[in-house]
C-alpha cells in the first residue's frame, strides 16, 4: 500500500467565546494571528511551515470541528478518498482557506477529518518576523515557552481497538502502542502515527453516548526546559496546570496539560523517540507500568477523563465501567505499592 498521509497539518476547534480563546493563544501560548475570515480566526506556531496551525471557530461548545492531515502526494489524496468511500463513508470535496481542494469526511465514530495535498507555505523573508535561520518559516516567538509547532490530536471513541483497525486499514496509520487495564483486557488508550513520531493521533476510551468528541490536542516545544518555563508562565498568569509536568511511558514524551478559556484541554510535549521501523509491532502497556506517567509517582486527576463537547450522559469513567476498573484507571499504582 502506498503511503497515504504525511503529517497532521492543522486543527480547527470550536469556542463559545472566540476572542477570549484567541487572546489566550496569542498572549499566553505565543501563537500569531494570521487571518480572520467569516468569524473564524487562523493562528500559527512560529515554526509551522504552512499558513496556519490552529483555527478557532465560533461554536456553542468547545470541541473539534476538524483535524487535517496532509497527504504524501496529489495521487495519495485521490487514493485516500477512494479508500474512505470504499469503506462505506461518503465524504465531500471542499475548498479550504489557503489550502484549496481538500477531501472532508466524518469517520465511523463521528470525527471529521480533512485530507489535502495543496498548501500555502509561510516564510517571512524580510522584516521583524524573519529568522536568521534560513530554514525557519519565521523567528522564534517572544512569548516564553511558545511551541514550535502543532504535534498531535487525541480523540475519544467508544471502541479504541476498532477505531485503530479502521484507521490503519483505510488510511494507513501505523499502530504504535496501546494501554489495557491491569484488571481486565479493556483498551483505554492507543496511539497511531503517519510518520516517525510516536503518534500524531491518539485515541482514548469514551463511555458516553456522544460521538465525535476530542480529549485534547498538543503542541511541541524543543526542550524540557521550555516546557517547564511554559508551566511557570501559565501559573504566574493565573492559569492552573491540570496534569504534569511528567513523562509518558508510551512515546516517552515529557508532558504538560492545561486548559484554554473555553475549557478545551491543551497538551505541551517535548522529547520522545523517533521510530522508522516499517513493520513495527505495537506493544500493549498496563497502567501499572507507567504508560501514562512513567515515574508512577502520582495518579491522573479525574478531570483528565473529560472530553469535548461535554457528554450527553456520564463520561467514560462513569458509564459502563465497573467501579474497580475506574479506580484502576485513575490510580493504577496504589495496589503495586507506588501510590
Amino acid at each position: 500500500m502506498i503511503k497515504l498521509l504525511s503529517h497532521l497539518s492543522y486543527v480547527a476547534i470550536t469556542s463559545p467565546d472566540v476572542e477570549a480563546s484567541v487572546d489566550f493563544y496569542v498572549k499566553q501560548v505565543g501563537l500569531t494571528v494570521v487571518d480572520r475570515v467569516d468569524g473564524a480566526v487562523y493562528l500559527r506556531c512560529w515554526g509551522d511551515y504552512y499558513a496556519y496551525s490552529v483555527v478557532v471557530v465560533p461554536g456553542d461548545e468547545p470541541g473539534l470541528e476538524t483535524a487535517a492531515w496532509r497527504t504524501s502526494s496529489p495521487e495519495a489524496l485521490e487514493e485516500a478518498a477512494k479508500r474512505v468511500e470504499a469503506a462505506g463513508i461518503q465524504g465531500e470535496w471542499v475548498d479550504v482557506h489557503k489550502i484549496g481542494r481538500a477531501y472532508r469526511f466524518t469517520g465511523p465514530w463521528g470525527h471529521t477529518l480533512t485530507l489535502h495535498w495543496d498548501v500555502t507555505r509561510h516564510h517571512d523573508t524580510e522584516g521583524e518576523a524573519a529568522s536568521i535561520y534560513p530554514d525557519r518559516p519565521s523567528r522564534r516567538s517572544k512569548v516564553a515557552g511558545a511551541p514550535r509547532q502543532l504535534d498531535h490530536v487525541t480523540i475519544a471513541t467508544s471502541d479504541v481497538d476498532a477505531f485503530v483497525k479502521w484507521y490503519v486499514d483505510v488510511l494507513g496509520f501505523r499502530f504504535m502502542a496501546r494501554t489495557q487495564l491491569d484488571e481486565a483486557p479493556i483498551s483505554v488508550f492507543s496511539v497511531l502515527t503517519t510518520n516517525e513520531k510516536s503518534h500524531d493521533l491518539g485515541v482514548v476510551l469514551d463511555g458516553s453516548t456522544r460521538a465525535g468528541r476530542v480529549n485534547h490536542y498538543a503542541f511541541w516545544v524543543d526542550t524540557r526546559e521550555e516546557l517547564l518555563i511554559a508551566a511557570d508562565i501559565l501559573g504566574e498568569n493565573g492559569y492552573p496546570i491540570e496534569y504534569g509536568p511528567s513523562i509518558h511511558g508510551i512515546g516517552e514524551q515529557n508532558f504538560l496539560y492545561y486548559r484554554e478559556p473555553s475549557s478545551l484541554r491543551i497538551e505541551l510535549n517535548t522529547g520522545g523517540y523517533r521510530n522508522y521501523v516499517p513493520d513495527w509491532e505495537a506493544n500493549t502497556w498496563k497502567p501499572s507500568q507507567g504508560s501514562n506517567n512513567f515515574y508512577r509517582n502520582s495518579a491522573m486527576p479525574m478531570s483528565m477523563t473529560e472530553s469535548f463537547p461535554p457528554a450527553d450522559g456520564p463520561s467514560a469513567t462513569e458509564e459502563g465501567v465497573p467501579d474497580e476498573i475506574k479506580d484502576a484507571l485513575l490510580n493504577p499504582y496504589a495496589k503495586h505499592g507506588q501510590g
